[in-house]
């Protein structure tokens, strides 16, 4: 049988599930809309169960929602083909976020449909028969998209135009946002909280949701509001509400139920676990392992249910075309043929390549701060592309009878050596770069001996720097040539993984939760694991070797926010948390403030260190203009529904 679930939305339309034999596949045909006595039948409150599903696809993967989350953080800065979308979350000085130019109008486009359809299935699920874990699903949902919304935007509207948590079957033109402590109180907690208590310990199908998963949302709700409360650096909230809860607890006792339900997560994980290797976690044959809970899910097998073309993509949701920006163009890297400077690596579906938009670029930091150990720790090889390998001899590129090429130094190479490196560190001896492109074509330089151009972590710059392996596409069907490069990534894009219980816990623990388990030992079991190498990635060759006693005796003994978050950052880094964890923690401007890179061109190895500018107004996303244009209401009541600052 096969071993994935994978759904099909259109927004505004229903789909048809269809099980059948051993299959748990959730199987889908689309119909022209939604009938408001629909989610009085059976079939259609199953049909809005596998909705839910479908909807992170519009949401995950979607490139301009995926640089609202991490363009501007300590993670990212707009590349050298940038356009104004990625330059104005950037804030440092060459754009500003404004209600159009935000993309987390992604997010509330997308949350509210799947809000209303979960209030639906809520209030006639049980009517129709349907089992009451089939319900809580629709009650995870719905807690974890306006947990999501509530991190973004602030307080928004409970109310969709038939009462708060109403479904609603009418066109609505007013809205009125409730607050921060509503939303959690109200809709976040209560929510999640039943669907701990009423989800299975295993899924239904492949990729359900489970009592696991729902501890693991609900911690984060915890710990997200308690830094609420808490407001340490005094950020203002909206609409305007004072830093108390309804309930009368305070930050501290949010902190501990944090804490305590990660611990349970962790102590009774149902089917899900870490893995023995950070590279089996992200590794393309790998997907849908046990240790991702929720992912939105795509597949190679069939465009009807992938939701988008298996041959080329436009750029668009459903498809998952994040990886191609963080991808610049080392298709511009040249070696000889003869006389003839011909391209070494050509564009290819592979999880080291695939297709380059050099849209979003990590800063020099991330590779000298945060992954400054890249010995002991297999995380910085189990993320990126740090080497870029020849492929010229694939079926279709023209050179597949040429067995080898002149490189760095006029050494010759053969398909799959290494064609141009970054390296770990800075060499002892200077690199000996161009003025320009140079021989390479991109500007790389040599070093004696070495057959492959090489460029240093101080030389990474807008328009050359490592890629994103661990987001880059993954195809079995490239049958010896270049495959299908320009399509979006079939891959599913995580969206929840066990590893987080543990970061969760430990980052209530140092905020003064108390349990069985310290902080340090929380960190300590995936470090311990960061340590356990069974692949060298970018060395293409096997390497078992255990370093986890040097990764946890190099852990402070005693951790703070700052170490939790750089952890978070080397486990999670590029999946789209980067910008929650800084709003979190209201860490953004101490630790995303400043960053280093080089310039635009080829041959600008030299850093330049950049200032943002990130006012407290930030920390809200502005409610995107298309939902002010759609309200009918007065330019002053638009003025006031809208955040402060946009």
């Amino acid at each position: 049988m096969k071993r994935y679930i994978i759904k099909n939305l259109i927004i505004g339309a229903a789909v048809v599930l269809s099980l059948s034999g051993c299959s748990d596949i959730l199987e889908e045909k689309p119909h022209d809309f939604y009938e408001p006595n629909y989610f009085k039948t059976e079939q259609g409150v199953i049909q809005g169960l596998t909705s839910h599903y479908a909807h992170l696809r519009w949401i995950y993967g979607q490139a301009y929602f995926y640089n609202a989350c991490q363009t501007g953080t300590d993670e990212a800065t707009y590349a050298q083909s940038a356009d104004g979308n990625f330059k104005d979350h950037d804030l440092s000085g060459v754009g500003i976020i404004n209600p159009n130019s935000s993309r987390s109008d992604v997010l509330w486009n997308n949350s509210y449909y799947d809000i209303n359809t979960a209030s639906g299935i809520i209030e006639n699920g049980a009517a129709v028969g349907i089992a009451p874990n089939l319900i809580a699903e629709s009650k995870f949902f719905r807690g974890f998209d306006y947990f999501l919304l509530v991190q973004t935007f602030g307080g928004v509207p409970l109310d969709l135009g038939a009462g708060e948590l109403k479904f609603n079957s009418k066109p609505s033109r007013s809205s009125k946002r409730n607050t921060v402590p509503e939303v959690y109180t109200k809709a976040v907690f209560p929510d999640l909280t039943a669907a701990v208590n009423e989800l299975p310990d295993a899924p239904r199908l492949t990729g359900t949701a489970t009592k696991t998963l729902a501890r693991l949302i609900l911690a984060k709700a915890y710990l997200t509001y308690a830094w609420w409360l808490e407001n340490p650096n005094n950020i203002p909230t909206y609409p305007d509400a004072p830093r108390t809860d309804p309930d009368g607890h305070n930050a501290q006792w949010y902190f501990q139920q944090a804490y305590d339900l990660a611990l349970q997560g962790i102590n009774n994980p149902g089917p899900y676990g870490l893995l023995e290797s950070f590279y089996d976690v992200n590794t393309g044959s790998n997907d849908r392992n046990k240790e991702v809970m929720l992912y939105a899910d795509r597949t190679q097998d069939s465009e009807y249910y992938n939701g988008s073309s298996l041959t080329y993509g436009n750029g668009g949701a459903p498809d998952n075309f994040a990886g191609w920006m963080v991808t610049w163009n080392y298709t511009a890297i040249r070696s000889k043929n003869g006389s003839a400077a011909v391209s070494s690596v050509q564009r290819e579906a592979n999880q080291f390549l695939g297709r380059p938009w050099t849209r979003m670029v990590p800063p020099i930091e991330v590779f000298t701060k945060t992954f400054a150990d890249k010995t002991n720790d297999s995380r910085y090889d189990g993320t990126f592309a740090a080497v870029f390998r020849g492929n010229w001899n694939l079926q279709g590129t023209g050179l597949t009878n040429v067995a080898t090429l002149t490189n760095a130094n006029g050494l010759t190479i053969k398909p799959g050596d290494a064609v141009l490196t970054f390296l770990n560190e800075e060499p002892t001896s200077p690199i000996a770069y161009p003025s320009g492109q140079g021989d390479s074509g991109v500007g790389a330089g040599v070093l004696p001996g070495r057959a492959d151009y090489v460029i240093s972590p101080n030389g990474i710059s807008r328009i050359v720097y490592p890629g994103f392996w661990k987001l880059g596409p993954y195809r079995t069907d490239n049958a010896g040539g270049l495959g299908q490069p320009n399509a979006a990534s079939t891959r599913p894009f995580p969206v929840a993984k066990f590893s987080e219980l543990y970061f969760v816990a430990a980052e209530a623990a140092v905020k003064g939760a108390t349990g069985t388990l310290s902080a340090r030992t929380l960190i300590n079991v995936i470090r311990a694991r960061a340590g356990k190498w069974r692949w060298d990635n970018n060395g293409n060759t096997a390497k078992v070797l255990d370093n986890s006693a040097a990764m946890t005796a190099a852990t402070p003994a005693v951790i703070d926010i700052n170490y939790i978050l750089a952890e978070r950052s080397r486990e999670l880094f590029g999946e789209g948390y980067r910008w929650y964890d800084l709003v979190r923690t209201q860490k953004w401007n101490e630790l995303a403030g400043e960053y280093s890179i080089g310039g635009s061109n080829y041959g600008q190895h030299t850093p330049e260190k950049v200032t943002r500018t990130i006012d407290a107004y930030h920390y809200l996303r502005p409610i995107p203009q298309g939902q002010l244009d759609g309200m009918e209401m007065s330019p002053a009541e638009k003025a006031t529904y809208q955040n402060p600052g946009y």
